[in-house]
């Protein structure tokens, strides 16, 4: 099991084939991606790596959180994640992925924070049909009906949907392709959409679901400097 990577997504455009067909595909950039830190079956009962991205001001950074960064030898990070990973898939602290991590036809996981939407009804919230337009029906043809029973149990059944906040929840879509990727800009190409606004952290992971290919670099798609 490999580590994954934090990307940070720029938004979406679309690529052509050898074919001329058009790709729709979600531009996601990786910045000083790096590990800080690790975790190991003897200290922690778990084998991961801790993953931090992006870069956050000295002064904005906890000191607690300064002295981690230090211990790295790395600048503070905007954004820390950790990752499971096997024993033998251990990367080096300080190293830094790169966009060649994934190869192009692989599937992967990709898990963000969708888009905030506030308060909706239940018919843009969970693609409710509504009432009747006629036959009585009259100012409520997009209200949920009927929530309830009778005298027994005389209540609202926990998770009944209905009407609040809809958006802002923590997505993974599986078993999206990787199009393409640029080491040298730090861009991952993967084909659809993806979880989240721009600009959003993005975590990406091999599918669980499909393995991971015998041509993706091992432990990880490391920057050469960083490996010497």
């Amino acid at each position: 099991m490999r580590s994954g990577v934090i990307a940070q997504k720029v938004g979406m455009t679309r690529v052509y084939n050898d074919a001329g067909e058009h790709i729709p595909v979600t531009v996601l950039r990786l910045e000083n991606c790096q590990v800080v830190a690790h975790r190991t079956e003897e200290k922690n009962g778990y084998t991961a790596v801790q993953l931090g991205a992006g870069r956050s001001k000295v002064k904005n950074t906890p000191k607690a959180m300064r002295g981690h960064f230090a211990a790295a030898n790395v600048e503070p990070k905007a954004k820390l994640v950790e990752f499971r990973v096997s024993a033998d898939n251990m990367i080096d602290i300080g190293s830094e992925l790169t966009a060649s991590h994934f190869v192009a036809g692989q599937l992967v996981d990709v898990t963000g924070t969708t888009i905030g939407k506030g308060f909706a009804g239940a018919i843009k919230r969970h693609n409710f049909g509504g009432l009747r337009a006629t036959h009585g029906v009259s100012v409520s043809h997009r209200s949920h009906g009927s929530t309830g029973s009778n005298q027994d149990p005389g209540r609202v059944w926990k998770g009944k949907r209905m009407a609040g906040h809809m958006g802002q929840t923590r997505v993974t879509t599986q078993n999206l392709e990787v199009v393409s990727t640029d080491e040298d800009r730090g861009l991952i190409l993967v084909k659809g959409a993806v979880p989240g606004s721009k600009g959003a952290w993005i975590v990406v992971r091999d599918a669980i679901k499909s393995g991971t290919p015998e041509s993706a670099p091992r432990p990880a798609g490391v920057r050469a400097e960083a490996s010497k």
